[in-house]
């Protein structure tokens, strides 16, 4: 149920946005290196990420693969800073084994923490995964005017994400992100 306060602050929310999208896998990005699409690193889960921005309207001006490496998975957000991107979204990464450091690289950057992102997504993954939900690591901040949201890479949690989260919510952060 929408209050009518929830109704005004999504009022004249622009209705298409740009992303960047990154995947990090080492095992991938070993195999097929650079590439400039999900499909050229049978990478399902960015080819779910890049079919739903697109089933919104929106647009992918990027999408990356890297390795769990901190210098490559820092050096690729900051080349979509750099951009004209609007929302970035990182897939993979962020479970507890020791190569899983994508929460580790890009939390310090935030300048500010959306923690309910976080506690949503595990609230809603109980569903699916019960209570291996205490394994399960995701966050959004913000960082030099745009969101970027760090996913874990299953294509089941890239769907739920996307689909009953980000997607719903893009316009409604990014307009109070850019006030």
């Amino acid at each position: 149920m929408k209050s009518p306060t929830t109704r005004e602050h999504k009022a004249d929310v622009k209705r298409a946005y740009s992303f960047s999208l990154i995947t990090i896998s080492t095992s991938r990005y070993e195999k097929y290196g650079n590439v400039q699409s999900p499909d050229d690193a049978d990478d399902l889960s960015g080819k779910m990420m890049n079919e739903l921005v697109l089933s919104k309207g929106h647009n992918v001006s990027k999408y990356e693969l890297v390795s769990d490496n901190p210098d490559m998975i820092i050096d690729s957000v900051n080349r979509a800073l750099d951009s004209k991107t609007d929302i970035i979204i990182t897939s993979g990464g962020t479970g507890l084994a020791s190569k899983d450091i994508t929460i580790e690289s890009l939390v310090p950057l935030f300048e500010k923490e959306m923690p309910g992102f976080g506690e949503l997504f595990r609230y809603k993954s109980i569903e699916q995964i019960g209570s291996s939900v205490i394994l399960t690591r995701a966050a959004a901040g913000i960082v030099k005017g745009k969101v970027l949201f760090c996913i874990p890479g299953s294509p089941a949690a890239v769907e739920l994400a996307l689909s009953e989260i980000i997607l719903p919510e893009t316009g409604h952060v990014v307009k109070h992100v850019q006030q």
